[in-house]
């Protein structure tokens, strides 16, 4: 969506935009990689880092959309193969076991990363051998 607004060309949304997402900001999974650092469980145990919050993925589009004054998504109704309809991590465990619970919500993230500087383009700043 952001090389979309970037180009100043408006978001594809495919299917019908309601399919929904589970985004975690990167300050959340840093802070839960620190508290597991200072409390350490006592076996491997599997975690969710993860908001518990779905969002729509036309929402997730327009919200991008909105705070970087790019133009609306469109909704394509088009299918990829392969695409998942619904993906939304349980944080429940992670409360439990390491107090954890995100502070970002995804659309003050989304907002966040709609105006924040890019990566240069593929392979800039790989290790060059000498």
């Amino acid at each position: 969506f952001r090389s979309a607004l970037e180009a100043g060309e408006a978001p594809r949304v495919f299917e019908d935009g309601t399919q929904a997402r589970d985004f975690v900001h990167v300050r959340d999974i840093a802070a839960a990689n620190v508290t597991a650092l200072e409390q350490p469980l006592d076996a491997f145990t599997p975690l969710n880092i993860a908001s518990g919050t779905p969002i729509a993925i036309g929402d997730v589009a327009a919200i991008l959309a909105t705070a970087c004054g790019g133009k609306q998504p469109v909704v394509t109704g088009e299918y990829r193969s392969g695409d998942v309809r619904h993906i939304v991590a349980g944080p429940e465990r992670a409360r439990r076991a390491l107090g954890f619970a995100a502070a970002v919500t995804p659309t003050a993230g989304l907002a966040e990363f709609a105006t924040a500087p890019l990566r240069p383009a593929a392979g800039a700043g790989a290790p060059t051998w000498r």
